[in-house]
């Protein structure tokens, strides 16, 4: 990172830190207001809707974060060139992108539905009688 090696304790917690902040302050608005103007929200299927915000989400934090690890783990040994980050970047993007996407939509997506379903089985069931 920057050149150096560090613990990976310390690699692990600095990535956190750039993606929880770059979700909080850029990619869930985003994703939402993007959402937002391609459907509206009353007249779609939730499922549905939840899944482009998703789709979003990816859209906009994979380029973001595969420039940040571009430019973290970017060879400084061998100099600077802004030609070999640019190149960095759109590999990573290219790598991280299909993971990420598909990762999303086919196990993550019905892995958080089906444990909120089971965890607020009480508050479902309530609402929906």
């Amino acid at each position: 990172m920057f050149g150096r090696m560090l613990p990976i304790w310390a690699v692990v917690l600095v990535e956190f830190v750039f993606a929880y902040s770059l979700e909080c302050l850029a990619g869930s608005p985003l994703s939402f207001k993007m959402a937002i103007s391609m459907f509206d929200p009353k007249k779609v299927h939730p499922m549905i809707f939840e899944t482009v915000i998703i789709s979003c989400t990816v859209l906009i934090m994979c380029p973001a974060m595969s420039f940040i690890a571009a430019f973290l783990y970017y060879p400084y040994y061998n100099g600077f060139n802004i030609f070999t980050l640019i190149a960095n970047w759109i590999d990573l993007i290219c790598h991280n992108f299909p993971f990420a996407f598909f990762s999303q939509i086919f196990f993550i997506q019905p892995a958080v539905r089906f444990l909120f379903r089971k965890i607020f089985a009480k508050v479902i069931a309530s609402r929906n009688s």
